[in-house]
């Protein structure tokens, strides 16, 4: 039974993973060299879209990354999926002081509502972004190498 728990977990953090990845270095891009401002429009509905999603599956990785470590405590690489939750905790933190506002904001934007510094805000999110990619990342690993 923990071993189908620790495949899991590992599955939905890597899932996880490849959507964060594949917007910090795909479709923002993309939808950044949009022409105008078609860009904005597309980040407001990503916004939406992954705004109703990316809070459970954060939670999610979480809850069942905590309950590896505890199901697994006497079994060699605990100590990695605690320290995977920790980074977990980390990115659910950061999302909530540092990405989730501004998506906030973002998400309801049109082309006659939109702010002067949009692009601004948009830049700081995908720095905010970017490092919460890695710290995932590294959590990741780290649920990748306690299996092995």
């Amino acid at each position: 039974m923990l071993n189908a728990l620790e495949v899991f977990t590992t599955v939905v953090v890597g899932l996880m993973v490849g959507v964060e990845f594949a917007v910090a270095f795909v479709i923002n891009p993309i939808l950044n060299a949009l022409p105008g401002d078609n860009g904005l429009l597309g980040r407001a509905h990503g916004g939406r879209m992954l705004g109703a999603v990316m809070p459970f599956w954060y939670i999610g990785s979480l809850v069942l990354s905590a309950i590896w470590a505890a199901a697994g405590w006497t079994t060699g690489g605990a100590g990695l999926v605690v320290i995977a939750a920790g980074l977990l905790i980390v990115s659910v933190v950061m999302s909530v002081l540092l990405l989730v506002p501004i998506n906030n904001r973002g998400k309801t934007w049109t082309a006659e509502n939109r702010p002067e510094d949009w692009k601004e805000q948009m830049n700081r999110w995908d720095r905010f972004h970017y490092l919460r990619v890695a710290v995932i990342i590294a959590a990741f690993t780290l649920l990748v190498t306690a299996r092995g």
